[in-house]
């Protein structure tokens, strides 16, 4: 007998009636640094079994530690991989599945902010790759084992720059115009088209999959894709992920976009059901999901 999580009850920070996270499994992309980070450890702390993700082994080993001597929760693992490599998702797909039999919540939080066109050893341009096709494809692989878990969430950390992305299907990689923020504004805009394609083919699963803008928040990302502009601290970035997570009273809310905590409308182009599948098809066939 499979025995599912309970919702219990709880108050949060005297703020809102919350979930007891005690017996979920809970995957953190991104998670040695920034608000993924931050987010992570919350989530330790309130006895959730967190998987951790990073692309530096030396690095995930560290805040491994850390997050188990802050939170006293041993329950915490490490999965190392470089989202500007499929094949290294898909190697972390398998070990997900491999050392663990459910799994509550992903959060696709992972991303990069790339001044210079670059490529990932796919040929995608690495924005774009991370931002995009590396969580597309993770979760994709992920799905059966969130569906199994059900009632489970999806978590895609968007960001407010998607209403100024413009979706040219023939400029993607930056090939024929590259502009860092432009190209940083497209991937965020695929978080959204994705989060809402994919809710709308999880209707009735049990899963439900909503996307956020976390805040202007003072990260490694936030000065090197903007300079010293200040920002919000990473427990208000992290805040608005556990909100989403532990939330009661939002259960079955889907195909949402969320800003401070409130579900607001995103951009047009973000709302257009035939570029939401127009741009999931092409996604398949980059990450080499498509059975054409």
């Amino acid at each position: 007998m499979v025995i599912k999580p309970r919702f219990v009850l709880t108050i949060h920070n005297n703020r809102r009636e919350s979930v007891l996270l005690e017996n979920r499994v809970i995957l953190v992309t991104g998670s040695t640094d920034g608000i993924g980070k931050q987010c992570a450890l919350e989530l330790a702390k309130k006895g959730a079994t967190v998987l951790l993700h990073g692309r530096n082994p030396l690095l995930g080993k560290t805040v491994l530690e850390q997050i188990k001597k802050a939170s006293q929760n041993d329950k915490i693992g490490l999965f190392v991989a470089d989202f500007a490599s499929l094949k290294q998702v898909r190697r972390l797909a398998t070990e997900i599945l491999e050392k663990h039999t459910r799994l509550d919540v992903l959060v696709n939080n992972a991303g990069v902010y790339m001044h210079d066109r670059q490529l990932t050893e796919d040929g995608f341009e690495v924005t774009f790759g991370v931002n995009h096709l590396a969580p597309f494809l993770l979760t994709n692989l992920l799905l059966d084992m969130i569906k199994k878990s059900a009632p489970s969430k999806i978590v895609n950390v968007s960001s407010m720059v998607h209403q100024n992305a413009r979706l040219d299907f023939h400029n993607l990689q930056g090939e024929k115009r590259f502009d860092a923020y432009d190209a940083y504004s497209l991937s965020k805009l695929g978080n959204l088209l994705f989060t809402y394609e994919l809710a709308h083919r999880l209707h009735n699963s049990g899963v439900t999959v909503n996307a956020l803008h976390p805040g202007v928040i003072a990260t490694k990302m936030l000065k090197a894709g903007f300079g010293s502009m200040g920002g919000r601290s990473v427990e208000d970035g992290a805040a608005r992920i556990e909100y989403l997570i532990e939330t009661l009273g939002i259960e079955n809310v889907s195909g949402k976009y969320f800003v401070n905590d409130k579900e607001q409308t995103s951009s047009p182009h973000s709302r257009d059901e035939k570029f939401q599948k127009q741009f999931w098809a092409l996604s398949e066939k980059m990450v080499g999901l498509s059975k054409d």
